[in-house]
């Protein structure tokens, strides 16, 4: 949460000029409604439930080949996780709780944020998402106190490597 996957998927988007797509997004137009309003009246379960039915459907689509950027939480899902790992060039982008807290502090979307201490929430959603991102991520990317477009070089970068790594391997 909090780490520019919407931002930074935009611009890789535009660089490799293929289709951009916020899985949050997606869900809410799928749903007719806002993520606030899906926690709301399903919880976090059947919120999950609509995440994983849209990432499955872009990863069985002919979007398959885009940028995509999904929400903090995609990884708490076993399901998700195996279709990422067997569909995607996975790219955590690494943002540390200090971060992440700084980011999202004037955020009123974030459901799981909306607490006494959004510290301890961010502190607890890392300890627990950080290893199964770390599970799933073909690269992994420090965000923290860089420019987005910075990232997103980075980013371009590191699949380029990582492409050309794989390529001689084949």
């Amino acid at each position: 949460m909090g780490a520019g996957k919407t931002t930074i998927g935009r611009l890789i988007s535009q660089s490799m000029g293929k289709e951009f797509y916020d899985l949050d997004k997606v869900i809410e137009d799928n749903a007719g409604a806002d993520i606030p309003w899906i926690f709301e009246r399903e919880g976090e379960d059947g919120f999950r439930k609509r995440e994983t039915q849209a990432l499955a459907s872009i990863a069985e689509s002919d979007t398959g080949d885009c940028v995509l950027a999904t929400g903090g939480g995609i990884v708490m899902r076993e399901e998700n996780r195996d279709i990422l790992r067997e569909n995607a060039l996975v790219v955590y982008l690494y943002a540390s709780v200090a971060q992440q807290l700084y980011r999202t502090s004037k955020s009123t979307h974030r459901p799981l944020l909306q607490t006494g201490d959004p510290r301890a929430t961010l502190k607890k959603l890392f300890e627990v998402r950080d290893p199964l991102y770390r599970e799933v991520a073909t690269l992994v990317i420090e965000t923290d106190s860089r420019h987005p477009r910075s990232v997103a070089n980075k980013v371009l970068d590191a699949i380029k490597r990582h492409l050309k790594m794989e390529i001689t391997v084949s």
